[in-house]
């Protein structure tokens, strides 16, 4: 490896680690707070999440009610437990503040309590990892994080990859015997090594869920037919509105799939929504006892989130969402006829890409395989602090006084295989392609105004 090219990648190093560092530490920490969240949870709101078990329930219409009654408002959803000790949860947006998640006893209809879901650790967590808590342009902002942790996963092991003469400590094991800029050099390297392959994957399977990353995956899948169900492509078009825009929430390969609409005279196509719709329509609600009847016929009798009809023309749907994607079903049933809209939609129904990425979030998640998925997570959460520590102590101790530190470009390295990569990558993930551009030009500044020593 020629010196230009190395410091060439060393700069692409400083500089993505510079962009990504604060970031990564707050996407690290809250992954692994929501990694647990069931635990957490469970702990902390014990009396609100399990009830005394039970062999029959009451009517989901009288859970509701109850619910209500305790807080009054409109509801959205309903979720019914998998288990039988565990509460049910009843989404009620209150006449003034924000959606309250009241708990329900489903064996006697007795109401537990309620809270606010962001007003917990894990709900703040949640926030701080979609999107730093601050909406569309915290979203973007961890978008362009996660892109650039490729970047600097990338000229990392370029930078690692051992030159001329070396020994495995230091490079295969952290070397605990030497001390200063040496010592966290030396923890550096083998701890983004050993962890690049797992902090890449949280990144690759994490950005399916990123705001314009998200949409591109959507549109393209859908268009080769290898995301949600080709049957559903034109399903209540043309003014059907996206799942997710309908209710708030959906599996990820059925965000972006066309809902389809009760039949009602007179009504046109729901608008698009902000949140979920709510609805107090005494109908609506006495309607998901024939509802639930009709889910039970099919085999879904419990561990699934029912969501109301917020508009005349709306639709029940239920989903399940179990820590293995292969058990994920979707129905839609007419709020007036209590019939099935379209057959069923379940995982083998999916593209090949809507597949593998719902495998991929259940693993970034850490539920696929139980304790030893959250474990496996957990350590690129620990590494990145570990790295982010570590390369903050070795710009430290070698940036001269008063400069930032950043080293040197040296002209005639050789990037034609880098630039080559880099275009591919700006072309796939377009607000990193943007980034990319924006970074050019700044380091161009940075060279001409405040020329660094090596």
């Amino acid at each position: 490896m020629d010196i230009a090219f190395h410091r060439t990648i060393w700069r692409w190093h400083f500089w993505a680690g510079l962009i990504v560092a604060p970031v990564l530490l707050v996407l690290s920490l809250t992954g692994a707070i929501y990694l647990f969240n069931t635990e957490i949870n469970d702990a902390l709101y014990a009396e609100l999440r399990f009830v005394p078990p039970h062999r029959d329930t009451v009517p989901v219409s009288a859970m509701v009610r109850s619910a209500l009654a305790a807080q009054p408002g409109a509801v959205s959803r309903v979720d019914l437990p998998a288990e039988r000790n565990r509460a049910a949860v009843v989404f009620v947006a209150p006449r003034a503040g924000p959606m309250r998640q009241v708990h329900v006893d489903p064996g006697s209809g007795r109401v537990l309590g309620s809270l606010v879901a962001g007003d917990t650790l894990v709900g703040w967590a949640e926030a701080l990892h979609a999107s730093l808590a601050i909406g569309t342009v915290g979203d973007r902002i961890v978008e362009l994080a996660a892109c650039w942790t490729l970047v600097l996963l990338a000229t990392g092991l370029i930078l690692w990859w051992p030159r001329g003469r070396w020994r495995a400590a230091g490079v295969l094991w952290p070397d605990l015997s030497l001390e200063g800029r040496r010592f966290w050099r030396a923890l550096h390297g083998p701890v983004g090594v050993w962890t690049a392959a797992l902090i890449a994957f949280l990144v690759v399977t994490g950005l399916p869920w990123a705001g314009m990353q998200g949409d591109v995956l959507q549109r393209v899948t859908a268009a080769a037919g290898v995301g949600y169900p080709a049957s559903y492509r034109t399903h209540g078009a043309p003014d059907s509105v996206p799942m997710k825009a309908a209710t708030g929430e959906a599996p990820w390969t059925l965000e972006a799939a066309p809902m389809p609409r009760s039949a009602h005279a007179g009504h046109a196509g729901h608008a698009g929504h902000e949140a979920p719709p709510t609805t107090d329509d005494a109908t609506a609600i006495a309607g998901i006892d024939r509802v639930t009847a009709l889910l039970a016929r099919r085999g879904m009798a419990n561990g699934y989130r029912l969501f109301l009809p917020g508009t005349p023309d709306g639709v029940y749907t239920a989903f399940t969402y179990p820590d293995r994607p292969e058990g994920q079903r979707t129905i839609y049933v007419d709020r007036y006829r209590f019939r099935m809209i379209g057959p069923e939609v379940r995982f083998a129904d999916y593209g090949v890409a809507g597949r593998a990425i719902e495998l991929g979030v259940a693993i970034h998640m850490g539920n696929y395989f139980g304790r030893a998925n959250q474990l496996l997570m957990l350590l690129p959460c620990i590494a990145i602090w570990v790295l982010v520590i570590s390369g903050a102590a070795m710009w430290w101790k070698r940036r001269p006084a008063g400069t930032i530190g950043a080293p040197r470009a040296i002209p005639g390295a050789r990037l034609r295989g880098v630039a080559a990569v880099l275009i591919v990558a700006a072309l796939a993930m377009p607000l990193f392609g943007l980034s990319l551009v924006a970074v050019l030009l700044a380091d161009q500044g940075v060279r001409r105004l405040t020329p660094t020593p090596a």
